[in-house]
């Protein structure tokens, strides 16, 4: 599938900082991955409170990543992702900015895993068989490691909530994380 939309490029340090905040990181997350929903709404999902994720959500918005939408009953207006994804720049003087964004992002991936484990009894036997929690070893060139995440990146965004219009009426919000790095705990060293 061509045309998707990019993920947002994010190389401004406050950016970061706000994305940094576990909040609205969560916010931003959970937008992304249901489509729009109110304040309360977000709260009931985020764990906090309406009054506390309207501010927030307005905090993110100063950023643009999210934004205010039509409602359907016109009382009260929705919030919205702005985007369908982030990566960071290459910047060196950003690491510390964007380890703190990928440590809160780490924090919300081990959340909503410890959130399914604790509710997959409850859950129809077809999602618990569908979902899978796997871990690979690879042995593989910095080369192959990129053509590698780049085809599975390839194979996902036209699966991602925000953008999919094809989605099935049965279609539900899933989870999807993928780490691809080098095991510094491996024994040799890589070549520079």
């Amino acid at each position: 599938m061509t045309g998707l939309p990019p993920r947002k490029r994010i190389e401004d340090v406050e950016l970061m900082r706000a994305l940094a905040h576990p909040l609205r990181s969560a916010l931003v997350d959970h937008l992304m991955a249901v489509g729009p929903r109110t304040a309360s709404e977000c709260a009931a999902a985020v764990g906090s409170t309406a009054s506390n994720c309207s501010w927030h959500l307005r905090q993110l918005a100063q950023h643009g990543l999210v934004e205010r939408v039509e409602g359907e009953d016109g009382r009260e207006r929705p919030w919205r992702a702005c985007q369908v994804g982030i990566e960071f720049g290459d910047d060196p003087e950003l690491h510390g900015a964007q380890l703190a964004v990928v440590g809160t992002t780490l924090a919300r991936e081990k959340e909503l895993t410890e959130r399914y484990l604790d509710a997959a009894d409850r859950l129809d036997k077809e999602w618990r068989d569908a979902s899978g929690i796997s871990n690979y070893s690879l042995r593989v060139t910095a080369a192959e490691l990129d053509e590698l995440v780049r085809g599975i990146d390839a194979l996902v965004r036209p699966y991602v909530g925000a953008i999919r219009e094809d989605a099935p009426a049965e279609a539900l919000p899933v989870h999807l994380g993928l780490r691809a790095f080098l095991r510094i705990d491996a024994e040799g060293k890589p070549s520079r």
